[in-house]
């Protein structure tokens, strides 16, 4: 039987030898995962077509079924591998909720390979990025006939093993002897060739060593929360740097697409607190945790670290590292470099280049940026001022330090939230950092995530869709981009979508609140009341003093004609908020209701406030009221001062008496909220 014709393709640097299993950057090999490298040649060979997620799902893992995540991963693997957006030239373009297509121009050199070329490379696939099976000029060559029979036998020997799984293995250990076989196969017919010896050997190794791992459960780890690092220096000025080193770690680690990494909101959850590894393992779903402390005396930094699997409390590494302040930055390089590698996570040069990579060479900067983050977190006016403040500082300092631009864009948006900012101000203001940050580092998912939440403000839809998506692909444990695209989603009136994205963010920040009440308020403004009560009710029930849970609630309640029970869950939002804007909800269910003089009464006190009330709000409550002339005028003057409520029009319940009116539409229209 004739063996198939080879093709080779060629696009920009690179070189695709799919029999081979073998890719070439410039002539030398690029390390490819198998169902990474399967992914980019389906992608490859069908460049220029769109392929639907489901076909390339049902190709790449053909006899098992996977997550979408797992596809993502692999996209996001081969873009960063690729250099996907470096100097303008894109490879892979993703569809919206379709699929990918390949998009840079591809040469078929069918079967003109160049014998001496694949000569050079025929072992690239065992090659790895730090050393080769043995040296071509230092080690002898054994005789390739006896040495591929021996590794023949070995490998034979560890597929007999593999055919009796444990339950433990499963079948992803039964599956492997197809494969096995078919490498055997090839030994046999190859083995005059030495390389392919060498090739054998490492199949062998690699096939004993998983089912060694496999059977005794301890391989690779994909999930971790790093919990909050004790600050035992009894100074509370040294929080910051406790705090820091923390966050510090979550963000590296995030970046890596194979693991797993719980968001700063829940892990700080467990902030001075006694931890119970398995009880960390229900509440987050993480099969690891990292702890530690900090002791600072003087200039000089103390800092402990422990790795625990959550399985069995077993502790897996720990270290203590004592270290100058100023090296703060190069001792949390080597701690997630130490995780990744206890994690036994297989990490691709980019990504070690990544993990080490220092924000800012200027040690001054990067502590009052930690200092900053610190004051932002606590999230009132004055803690947000402080911030501000902070970050302004470290970037007069480094004026190319982009991780402290990206950091201003959020705290520019709450700082509008509690009128501590003019909302026109804070989205210029955070419109100029995260550009700003971007300009020095287009890889910020954070500052992608900043620029997006401003650009919805700014009602420039598309442009903050492509953001949201740039910030996940970028860093895919991103909770918080993952959040806000959920909202954007439902302003859009994607509940599907939406709500798919909002439980990819509850699942990397499972004890953060607000993420489940979005939920909450997806349901709501998807009409679907019953499911959305439910929701809210529950998260009353965790956090009673959650403000936003009470008036979700209320609003449902509204939207079900349940009015007494809506005023009594808009009097506690109320209790909660102290703020103008929080009664105009409650005017409108008095409206509604037929308590007009109520209605009235809220309506008069808010247009003499002196503090800043949404004229988005003032026309719900006209709304309700029935008065559609005073709400379209309102509606109008929530345009013309580009008020951020007004983001809800397509979506809110409240708006569908006025629905009919050309007026509406129109305003629709302008908003480019029409569907």
């Amino acid at each position: 039987m004739s063996r198939p014709e080879k093709h080779l393709y060629e696009f920009g640097p690179f070189c695709l030898d799919p029999a081979e299993h073998l890719l070439l950057r410039e002539g030398e090999p690029v390390p490819l995962e198998p169902k990474v490298f399967d992914t980019l040649v389906l992608l490859i060979r069908n460049s220029g077509h769109l392929l639907e997620k489901d076909e390339l799902m049902n190709k790449v893992w053909p006899d098992a079924v996977v997550e979408e995540g797992s596809l993502t991963r692999n996209i996001s693997t081969l873009r960063r591998v690729l250099g996907d957006g470096e100097n303008g030239l894109r490879y892979i373009e993703t569809v919206p909720r379709r699929g990918y297509r390949f998009v840079a121009s591809v040469r078929d050199l069918g079967a003109e390979s160049p014998d001496p070329v694949k000569e050079k490379h025929a072992a690239a696939q065992v090659i790895t990025e730090e050393k080769e099976i043995y040296s071509r000029n230092e080690v002898e060559r054994p005789d390739a006939n006896g040495f591929a029979t021996a590794i023949e036998g070995g490998a034979q020997t560890a597929i007999e093993s593999i055919k009796e799984p444990t339950a433990r293995t499963g079948e992803a250990i039964a599956r492997l002897p197809t494969r096995a076989e078919q490498l055997v196969a090839n030994l046999k017919r190859h083995k005059s060739v030495p390389v392919v010896a060498a090739i054998g050997l490492v199949i062998a190794i690699a096939i004993v060593t998983y089912i060694y791992f496999a059977r005794s459960g301890k391989g690779a780890i994909d999930s971790v929360a790093i919990l909050p690092f004790a600050n035992v220096s009894n100074d509370p000025n040294v929080e910051y740097f406790s705090d820091g080193i923390t966050e510090s770690l979550i963000n590296n680690l995030s970046q890596l697409p194979q693991l797993k990494v719980i968001a700063r909101s829940s892990a700080f959850r467990y902030k001075g607190k006694e931890v119970d590894p398995q009880e960390v393992e229900q509440a987050l779903g993480v099969q690891a945790i990292v702890t530690g402390w900090i002791m600072k005396r003087g200039e000089q930094l103390e800092i402990s670290v422990e790795l625990i699997n959550t399985s069995d409390n077993t502790q897996m590494w720990g270290e203590q590292y004592d270290r100058r302040a100023a090296d703060l930055q190069m001792v949390q390089a080597e701690i997630s470099r130490a995780i990744a590698e206890k994690l036994r996570l297989r990490l691709t040069g980019a990504e070690v280049r990544q993990l080490t990579r220092r924000a800012t060479d200027n040690q001054q900067a990067y502590q009052l940026y930690l200092a900053g983050l610190f004051h932002a977190r606590k999230g009132n006016l004055e803690g947000l001022q402080k911030a501000l403040d902070y970050l302004n500082q470290a970037v007069v300092l480094d004026p190319n330090f982009a991780l402290a631009f990206a950091a201003m864009p959020a705290v520019y948006s709450n700082l509008s939230d509690l009128r501590g900012l003019d909302p026109g101000e804070a989205i210029a203001r955070g419109r100029a950092a995260a550009q700003k940050a971007l300009e020095l580092d287009g890889t910020l998912a954070e500052a992608h995530s900043g620029l997006a939440v401003i650009k919805r403000q700014e009602w420039d839809w598309s442009g903050a869709e492509s953001e949201y998506k740039r910030a996940i692909e970028l860093n895919p444990n991103l909770a918080a981009a993952h959040g806000n695209y959920a909202l954007f989603l439902a302003v859009m009136g994607r509940t599907a979508e939406a709500l798919a994205e909002n439980k990819r963010a509850q699942e990397l920040d499972p004890l953060r609140i607000s993420f489940k009440g979005i939920e909450g308020g997806i349901l709501l403004s998807a009409r679907l009341y019953d499911e959305a009560l439910q929701v809210f009710q529950n998260v009353i029930r965790m956090q009673p003093d959650y403000p936003l849970a009470h008036s979700g609630l209320a609003n449902t309640y509204a939207a079900k004609g349940m009015y007494a029970e809506a005023i009594n869950e808009f009097q506690k939002a109320n209790s909660l908020y102290g703020v103008p804007n929080g009664l105009i909800d409650l005017g409108y269910v008095y409206a509604v209701s037929g308590k007009r003089d109520e209605a009235l009464a809220i309506l008069n006190k808010l247009k003499t406030s002196k503090e800043y009330v949404s004229p988005t709000g003032v026309a719900i409550l006209y709304t309700g009221l029935g008065d559609k002339e005073a709400a379209f005028q309102w509606l109008e003057r929530a345009y013309a001062a580009h008020d951020s409520q007004l983001q809800y029009l397509k979506v809110d319940p409240r708006y569908d008496s006025l629905r009919s009116d050309p007026r509406f539409t129109d305003l629709l229209r302008r908003m480019r909220l029409a569907s």
